[in-house]
């Protein structure tokens, strides 16, 4: 009985290995239907799946990368632009400047020329 077991697993390793892995049979698609390839089809399938959330993964982590960049250039203009500002501001409200552009406007006001008082309040309790 031992013997007979052992020469059937004989005779299905022989006919496997009978089955050999040719380019014309992958063409045909016979491959498929060999019983090492069908074995190993759930690993197959897990590689494709894999693979492909590594594409989508890739292509998520480059437009994130493109959009870092563009919002690092915008944080650039926005800030030059600030600065431009800031300075265009302290030129316009220096004295010398603000006089000028009151009598260029006619507002008839003037400068104060007695010196600021500081006034304080006594609280009676």
């Amino acid at each position: 009985m031992n013997r007979d077991r052992r020469n059937i697993e004989f005779d299905e390793r022989k006919e496997e290995r009978g089955k050999q892995f040719t380019f014309r049979s992958l063409i045909d698609g016979n491959v498929l239907t060999q019983k090492s390839v069908q074995k190993q089809a759930p690993y197959l399938v897990l590689l494709v799946i894999i693979s492909l959330l590594m594409i989508a993964n890739r292509n998520h982590a480059e437009k994130l990368v493109i959009r870092t960049n563009a919002l690092q250039t915008e944080v650039k203009e926005l800030r030059s632009h600030a600065i431009t500002t800031s300075s265009e501001l302290m030129k316009v409200s220096r004295q010398t400047t603000v006089e000028v552009m009151v009598k260029s406007r006619g507002l008839g006001l003037e400068e104060n020329r007695e010196p600021l008082k500081k006034l304080t309040i006594e609280e009676n309790n």
